[in-house]
């Protein structure tokens, strides 16, 4: 996560170029981050999982609630008994009431059984406030979770969108060398044709300009790349994109800001929520060495098609009905209430183990959040250092292109005038390309160091509020 947010943001000095642009709106880089956080997969992804740890608060506080049963049964069949044990070993057994006769027969009636059941462990040593607690502690985690992952996002559209719009400047400074390029060699071929100068001289002009051709394709294929990043972080179809060129004129007001590092850092945040979210359940899972204490209570009605004195001693075999509305209606009526105790005591020996687990996978969190912090603090260093070297770049580059550009001219009337050669004038043409460049990265890296430092903060706000 961290490398994500680092990737994304130590970006060169050497971003490439800019395609011919198409798109009919200007994208600013608030709408770019608007709609990223609005069409993102992993955004929507984790604010759903969000939602279903809230769903699960809900559902583990009204687990402490009762369990109220209703059941009610209808059955035809014999009643047969035998005496002899026998144990209902995974449910298999069946309950005829009847008592034990000295032979089989088939006499069969109507049975009916009714109930209404309530059980409640009302008092399990804090099980029940655990596991809630271990459900809120959850949906902490995710909500950190969400939020990290939309710092995290925006940070890397911000990234994407700055490193379009360098390639995009730096297309114009190739398109502008490919000019210098092409009108060198029309004099230079001119000049070889009149028998002015060598021969020579129109193909190292040649070379210059199918050399600036060449760079101007490679850098339209990295501002392409560059378009299709940008347009798989806000989560629309590959496009080109008209940026907003505006902001890269002036200087961000927070370039000079001193930027202490935070605790409330978003990927801090989601660090610390999942060490608590693990030394809760291990709360939790120690609430499993106790017993559970159970209230219970139910009414029940029972009807039966087989008279009361059927079957006794083998006689009055024949005092049952077969009629149906005579063997389901309530005969008989009981209620029962009581208190139940609940205690396996070889769960401590499990319960022991698995805290011992789940305590040393707290020890490996909080050496991932400690891991975590030691980074974002070298990060907010490093966001400093190269905020300085930026800025003392954007105030040299103008002065760079002014001089080359100054060269360059002088060079070129020499050239014309017979007074230099072909080589200085080449030479003097890549130092006006290469500070033209120069120039377009120190602009641009001013606000990448910014954005550097709003990441390493953990407040996007110092770099978006520019806008």
């Amino acid at each position: 996560m961290l490398k994500q947010t680092a990737l994304a943001l130590l970006v060169t000095g050497g971003v490439l170029s800019s395609s011919s642009v198409r798109a009919q709106q200007v994208l600013t880089l608030k709408q770019a981050v608007e709609t990223a956080l609005a069409n993102y997969g992993t955004i929507k992804a984790k604010a759903a999982y969000a939602q279903s740890s809230a769903a699960s608060v809900k559902q583990s506080q009204r687990e402490y609630l009762p369990d109220l049963t209703l059941s009610a049964q209808q059955d035809y069949g014999t009643i047969n008994g035998l005496n002899g044990p026998q144990y209902g070993f995974k449910g298999g057994a069946t309950a005829a009431s009847g008592g034990a006769i000295p032979h089989q027969n088939w006499n069969a009636a109507f049975g009916a059984l009714y109930l209404a059941n309530i059980s409640w462990d009302f008092y399990s040593f804090g099980k029940a406030r655990e596991k809630i607690n271990v459900a809120k502690s959850t949906l902490t985690r995710d909500k950190s979770d969400l939020t990290q992952e939309t710092f995290q996002h925006e940070i890397r559209v911000a990234a994407a969108y700055l490193n379009l719009l360098a390639t995009q400047r730096l297309i114009r400074s190739w398109r502008n060398n490919l000019e210098r390029a092409t009108a060198l060699r029309e004099v230079v071929v001119t000049r070889a044709l009149n028998g002015l100068i060598p021969g020579v001289d129109s193909s190292q002009a040649n070379a210059e300009t199918s050399s600036a051709r060449i760079t101007l394709t490679k850098a339209i294929d990295a501002e392409q790349e560059q378009a299709n990043q940008l347009a798989r972080l806000m989560g629309v179809p590959a496009q080109d994109f008209v940026l907003d060129t505006v902001f890269l004129t002036r200087v961000p007001g927070g370039a000079y800001d001193s930027i202490n590092a935070t605790q409330q850092h978003p990927v801090l945040e989601y660090y610390k929520s999942r060490i608590a979210l693990s030394n809760q359940q291990v709360k939790y899972y120690r609430t499993f060495n106790y017993p559970t204490f159970s209230a219970f209570g139910l009414i029940q009605g029972r009807g039966s098609g087989f008279d009361w004195n059927y079957g006794q001693l083998g006689n009055n075999l024949d005092h049952y009905t077969t009629n149906y509305w005579e063997g389901v209606k309530s005969m008989r009526g009981n209620y029962l209430l009581g208190l139940g105790l609940s205690w396996n005591l070889t769960t401590p020996l499990r319960v022991k183990q698995q805290t011992s687990a789940q305590h040393f996978t707290s020890l490996g969190l909080q050496a991932e959040y400690e891991l975590a912090d030691q980074q974002l603090k070298a990060q907010l260093a490093l966001a400093s250092n190269k905020m300085k070297n930026a800025l003392a770049n954007y105030a040299e580059a103008p002065i760079q292109v002014k001089s080359a550009t100054d060269a360059y001219h002088q060079k070129e009337v020499l050239y014309t005038n017979g007074l230099s050669n072909i080589v200085e004038v080449t030479q003097a043409l890549y130092i006006v390309n290469r500070s033209e460049t120069d120039r377009d990265i120190a602009y641009t890296n001013v606000w990448q160091a910014l954005l550097l430092k709003a990441a390493a903060s953990g407040n996007f706000d110092l770099f978006i509020s520019e806008f």
